[in-house]
């Protein structure tokens, strides 16, 4: 697993990845100072829906660093401050911060390893926390608000592809179906075959710490990804609906829960389309 080290304040890195890398610590920040002197180009026209936006946190409640970005993806994910864009907030707890003082209880291998696939694709050295990633293209230290809100600006002026999820007929208790559509004034896509990826998300979470680097705080979290996995391959167009069901745990809190829906590119894990939907 590797020493803990600061690597810079709000940052905690992880040496869990043996990716080449020329000066690592350098090439880790190059991402970060990019987007700092991008500016996203201008939309033209008004939307008629606004363009959703998918973002990722890489965080743990065993990590003195990540409070800050919680609450920033939490503000960004309940407040939706940016005019004409959709955050689809997805707090990801990866499981490497965890030890004998504290277990993080939405901590998950699963989202280890989907951030370290992100370090190769983003060239983003050793895994850090909190780490935040926007549409699987670009990353920082998830707790930066400026480079937060430029990158999802960024994300957003791209226009990519909107996904339309209905509750499909015969509803099934704690198994629900529903129905996938690309949006008729989705921009055309990129590539296929594309990944179609499901997520279902638990907001109003939160865990009193008793042990580790957060003893004795209260951390509040953003919509919590409770289940991850990809669907299917999907080759565009769409002839027909996607069909798919989702099976949830009786411990999650109903009214709490929903549904995000993405379709990414198998390679670079770039995000071509999103949705989101309330689970029934």
């Amino acid at each position: 697993m590797g020493t803990r080290i600061t690597v810079i304040a709000t940052m905690r890195r992880k040496s869990l990845l043996a990716v080449p890398t020329v000066c690592g610590a350098v090439l880790a920040c190059l991402p970060i100072f990019n987007c700092w002197h991008r500016s996203a180009p201008a939309s033209s026209g008004d939307e008629p829906a606004k363009q959703p936006v998918v973002v990722e946190l890489f965080t743990s409640e065993g990590c003195s660093d990540c409070p800050p970005a919680d609450t920033l993806l939490k503000s960004l994910s309940e407040k939706q401050p940016l005019k004409g864009i959709e955050i689809l907030a997805l707090e990801e707890h990866v499981d490497y911060w965890n030890s004998t003082k504290w277990v993080d209880p939405f901590s998950s291998a699963d989202f280890s390893l989907r951030q370290q696939q992100y370090a190769v694709t983003l060239h983003a050295g050793d895994v850090y926390t909190p780490q935040m990633v926007v549409d699987g293209s670009s990353q920082f230290v998830g707790s930066r608000t400026r480079e937060a809100t430029d990158e999802i600006r960024w994300a957003a002026a791209r226009n990519r592809g909107r996904l339309l999820l209905t509750a499909a007929p015969g509803q099934k208790e704690h198994t629900p179906s529903f129905e996938l559509r690309l949006g008729p004034s989705s921009a055309a896509l990129n590539s296929s075959p594309l990944d179609l990826w499901i997520a279902v998300t638990e907001k109003g979470l939160s865990s009193k710490v008793s042990g580790g680097e957060n003893s004795g705080e209260t951390l509040q979290h953003a919509p919590v990804v409770r289940l991850l996995h990809k669907q299917q391959s999907v080759t565009l167009p769409l002839a027909n609906p996607i069909k798919f069901s989702v099976t949830l745990r009786k411990t999650w809190t109903p009214a709490n829960l929903a549904l995000v829906a993405f379709l990414a590119d198998p390679k670079s894990h770039e995000i071509q389309a999103a949705g989101y939907a309330a689970i029934p």
